[in-house]
């Protein structure tokens, strides 16, 4: 019997139980959509994150206090007061750090903006006038705050579109005041909408300088980040080494171990992140991964149902002259075709869900999520599907082979 004429009586074995058939390959067909909407939904997570981090720039080097963490353990390092006024000021030093520019304290939180009646759940974001071009930042209206009000700790402010949105709505925001932890803080400029960039919401943003900021709202004399850039992507290593250098000097450090800070590039973080996402994505494929298994071995079952049903027509196909090798390829087959049915409507199940929740989340947050298809995933799912038919068939279809055509026909 030709492979052809195989494949055709597997496909009329299947057809004739149809509905059961369809119940069979329900297991395959979750597992392989389960893989697919995750992956994609994991890519999707990943390419919005290194877009967030690349919206600082390539060349942005930022400069964290505490040691840099290993593991869970380390969590409360990100707490640290390592970085002071005085690190500012030597970074500062162009003998310094010849290769940087553009440096500058940060220091930020949740707070509370209030004006009049209306109040708003916001982020403090202090920084000095260079955190402008850092983020490439533009104003609807107003002006940003000058070196002069950094260095009065002036009570001025310059607040994002849904700031602005929610505590003046159409009304005129320049020159009015806002409070903020007991803090009126007079707004001098609005800046036009622009989102999520580097993990910072700017439309829900207060930005005011840094000394107002740690004097009067966060009453700290230390900085969450110190960020700078390099004058070119080549001069990232040299520039980073100086900080490094001059931050060690700074605090009295000889051995890079006891380092109280540490720094990141934007390469770094990138990839950081991206192991980070790979390493959750692929956990949840191998939870997903479950449903295959239990799908093999519904798949297991009903073939040896199907094969107890069948015995009749097995003994007459066997005494019509067909082989044990003919007979179990063609109930291994019934298995292949199955799974394979079952993988492929998984992967368009799984990237329909996928697409789908993609356009959602853009939809209705302000996250610009774009639909990924994973094809390796697709791929992957494809490969083990049929290998799944061939493992959990192979055995009812011996099973069906080694039948003797004598009792299969007297089989009721």
């Amino acid at each position: 019997m030709t492979l052809t004429h195989t494949i055709r009586t597997a496909l009329t074995g299947l057809h004739t139980n149809r509905l059961r058939s369809l119940l069979t390959i329900l297991g395959i067909v979750i597992g392989v959509a389960a893989i697919i909407l995750i992956v994609s939904l994991g890519k999707g997570a990943q390419s919005l994150i290194l877009d967030q981090i690349q919206g600082m720039g390539p060349r942005t080097i930022v400069v964290i206090p505490g040691r840099e963490p290993t593991g869970p353990t380390d969590a409360a390092q990100i707490f640290s007061d390592s970085l002071k006024v005085g690190d500012l000021a030597a970074l500062k030093r162009q003998v310094n750090v010849p290769g940087a520019q553009n440096i500058t304290p940060i220091l930020f939180g949740g707070e509370t903006a209030a004006y009049k009646n209306d109040t708003f759940r916001m982020t403090i974001f202090g920084g000095d006038t260079t955190i402008f071009n850092v983020f490439d930042i533009d104003l609807a209206e107003g002006v940003f705050f000058s070196a002069n009000d950094v260095r009065a700790s002036a009570s001025v402010a310059v607040i994002g579109a849904k700031v602005k949105e929610e505590l003046f709505g159409e009304r005129q925001a320049i020159g009015e005041r806002i409070r903020v932890k007991g803090r009126n803080l007079r707004v001098i400029g609005v800046l036009s909408r622009k989102g999520q960039t580097a993990f910072f919401n700017f439309d829900e943003m207060v930005m005011v300088p840094y000394t107002t900021a740690a004097n009067y709202i966060f009453g700290i004399k230390y900085f969450h980040r110190l960020i700078l850039q390099a004058e070119t992507e080549m001069d990232i290593p040299r520039t980073v080494a100086d900080v490094e250098r001059v931050l060690r000097d700074q605090h009295g450090i000889t051995d890079p171990e006891k380092d109280d800070f540490f720094v990141e590039t934007q390469a770094d973080l990138a990839d950081t992140l991206s192991i980070i996402t790979d390493a959750l994505t692929l956990f949840l494929v191998s939870v997903a991964a479950v449903s295959l298994v239990v799908g093999g071995i519904g798949i297991m079952n009903i073939m040896f149902v199907s094969v107890t049903e069948r015995t009749r027509e097995i003994g007459l196909r066997k005494a019509l002259g067909a082989t044990r090798r003919e007979i179990l390829t063609q109930f291994l087959f019934e298995a292949i075709i199955l799974t394979g049915i079952g993988g492929i409507a998984g992967i368009i199940l799984g990237a329909l869900v996928a697409f789908a929740s993609a356009t959602a989340i853009s939809h209705l947050t302000e996250f610009h999520w774009t639909f990924v298809f994973p094809f390796s995933a697709a791929l992957i799912g494809l490969v083990v599907s049929a290998g799944i038919g061939i493992i959990f068939g192979y055995y009812p279809a011996r099973d069906a082979a080694q039948k003797s055509p004598m009792e299969a026909l007297r089989y009721e």
